[in-house]
């Protein structure tokens, strides 16, 4: 079965075709930029979590050098003061005084 106006068949398509391809074309180009952007951003972000991380350990570890570092301290402070000779504190409160007083002192008259 044969059409009567199968000769006279205009197709507009083809032109709107192209455009939309170009179209296209323009939108997944501008997409493979916004892609490329967001890839280096991210490395970026992953480079900087990597760097922080880095420096938050060294602080944690520093903090756990320097919170031993007290403890053992407070010990020898708290053996110390139980110790049968407790007018050594006082003793050393009374020379810091002294100290203090004779730089007061030397410092005034000057």
């Amino acid at each position: 079965m044969r059409r009567s106006h199968a000769g006279n068949y205009y197709d507009p398509l083809p032109q709107e075709n192209n455009d939309l391809e170009h179209e296209n074309e323009r939108s997944a180009q501008e997409l493979s930029d916004k892609i490329g952007v967001l890839k280096s951003l991210s490395i970026e972000i992953g480079n900087e979590v990597k760097y922080q991380d880095r420096l938050l350990r060294d602080v944690d570890d520093d903090m756990d050098r320097t919170g031993g570092f007290l403890g053992r301290t407070m010990q020898r402070v708290v053996k110390l003061s139980r110790g049968s000779h407790n007018y050594i504190v006082l003793y050393l409160f009374v020379f810091a005084i002294v100290v203090f007083f004779i730089l007061y002192l030397v410092l005034k008259f000057r």
